[in-house]
């Protein structure tokens, strides 16, 4: 039994150890064995520390018997994102000038995980300072899709979804500004929640009014995600955008009645024939389920210029400084989003900010009519590893990193919370997510309708044989 707990979903294997029919020990000694037999093919995790992941096991368990009270993640085992700060343990943001880089603190969400029982055993891989949404850079290189070892995890949560997706761990931290927590759920068939903003706070943080980027959770199941959920939210008086309520999730509701807008181009994006063929079959499932389903979609014409123009000035405040003393250590693509946010003028600004406004609007708008948007996640399957991004979607040319991924960046810029569901496979059996995406501060709901979507199809349930092939040699990105 042991050897077979890294399958567990973590509400499962949680349940276990608190009534202590499994210990932290086994699970963890468990979870290291997988890590040891799957990551030297997928590099998912980049840093390891085994012996300091079994002594804090050995104390969990020593609290637990002595009658300590069990956290609600009581001795599973996590690799925290390689871009959130882990005091103690090395935090690199995927650049050479931060490999050696240890911290003296903990990002916010890495001590509330922590504080619930959740033992740290390492990090996982990020794209160079969590830019785009494919995961590689020059300190630790590619991480591997778990369905075909040729193509790309996505990311920039990439190394979390991996290694969900193989059984490295049962649950994974992440973070979304374009699609960061969804796009590598889609690739690696596991689900990943960009939460309201807000919602989980950060701390610290350098643009603490930022509602762009926000921390969330990935998991095997949408419960396994609410779980998380329910630790990393809740108010801190260190975040101005803090929402004040904790969350607790009751995942159970009929879905009878749900008006739903399906879109799936999202005004016109290209997407690939075959990510719309999986997306077609989400429909009749929703409708059998009792739900209304058409064909409608908010009007999101003005959030890829909001998107870029506040993303291109947030890279240039936050990265300026390191790109102005070590220029050759920064990618290409990387350095040209410093240098557009750095020619950016006042009404620049002022236009994306009055644009934002209208998308806004046009949002809350759409959820008066619609209870749930559904969406693709990515407009292409998993693509070769050895590319830096997809050059074509759909016929269509992809003239920058970030075009192919508007699916998940134009919805950042509603303001909402999104989640990325196992939808189905390719003829390939590469991985399709599904996009949920409910109203501003209806997180609950849309974590509902994921569960109810789940448990109808039962995609997330096919493993991943990354033992299968080897991955082939190709061109480096």
């Amino acid at each position: 039994m042991t050897g077979e707990l890294w399958r567990a979903d973590a509400t499962d294997l949680a349940a276990q150890l608190r009534r202590r029919e499994v210990s932290a020990r086994e699970v963890v000694a468990a979870h290291l064995d997988r890590i040891a037999a799957v990551n030297p093919r997928v590099n998912a995790i980049v840093t390891l520390d085994p012996d300091g992941a079994l002594r804090a096991a050995a104390e969990a368990d020593e609290r637990l018997a002595a009658g300590a009270e069990a956290g609600l993640l009581h001795g599973l085992p996590i690799a925290f994102k390689d871009t959130h700060l882990t005091r103690g343990m090395r935090t690199t943001f995927g650049s050479p000038l931060y490999a050696e880089h240890v911290p003296d603190r903990d990002t916010l969400c890495v001590t509330r995980i922590e504080r619930a029982g959740a033992i740290r055993i390492g990090k996982t891989n990020v794209p160079e300072f969590a830019a785009g949404s494919h995961t590689f850079n020059p300190v630790f290189g590619a991480t591997r899709n778990p369905y075909d070892l040729d193509r790309s995890a996505g990311g920039s949560s990439g190394g979390a979804a991996a290694a969900l997706a193989t059984g490295m761990q049962p649950i994974a931290d992440g973070s979304d500004m374009g699609g960061s927590l969804r796009n590598p759920a889609s690739f690696c068939n596991v689900t990943g929640f960009r939460p309201t903003p807000g919602r989980v706070p950060v701390w610290p943080a350098d643009a603490p009014w930022d509602t762009l980027a926000t921390p969330g959770p990935l998991a095997r199941t949408v419960a396994d995600v609410a779980l998380l959920l329910s630790v990393m939210a809740g108010p801190d008086p260190r975040s101005p955008i803090a929402l004040d309520a904790p969350f607790h999730a009751d995942l159970d509701r009929d879905l009878t009645g749900l008006r739903i807008g399906y879109s799936p181009t999202l005004g016109g994006l290209p997407v690939d024939p075959e990510v719309l063929a999986v997306l077609a079959a989400a429909e009749p499932v929703f409708t059998g389920m009792g739900c209304h389903v058409e064909e409608a979609g908010p009007d999101l014409s003005e959030a890829g210029f909001v998107f870029r123009t506040l993303r291109a000035h947030q890279f240039a405040n936050g990265f300026g400084a390191d790109y102005d003393a070590h220029p050759a250590a920064f990618k290409a693509t990387l350095a040209g989003n410093i240098e557009d946010g750095r020619r950016l003028t006042r009404d620049d600004l002022s236009r994306a900010e009055q644009a934002r406004a209208r998308v806004w609007q046009a949002g809350l708008d759409f959820f008066d009519r619609y209870d749930a948007l559904l969406a693709p996640v990515s407009q292409v399957p998993p693509f070769p590893v050895g590319w830096e991004y997809p050059y074509r979607v759909a016929g269509e040319p992809q003239h920058t990193y970030l075009d192919w991924m508007r699916s998940c960046y134009l919805v950042t810029v509603l303001g909402a919370p999104a989640l990325s569901v196992p939808a189905g496979f390719t003829p390939a059996g590469l991985p399709v997510g599904l996009q949920i995406v409910t109203r501003p501060r209806s997180d609950l709901l849309t974590l509902q309708i994921g569960a109810a979507f789940e448990a109808a199809t039962r995609h997330g349930r096919r493993w991943p044989d990354p033992a299968r092939t080897a991955p082939a040699a190709g061109r480096r990105c």
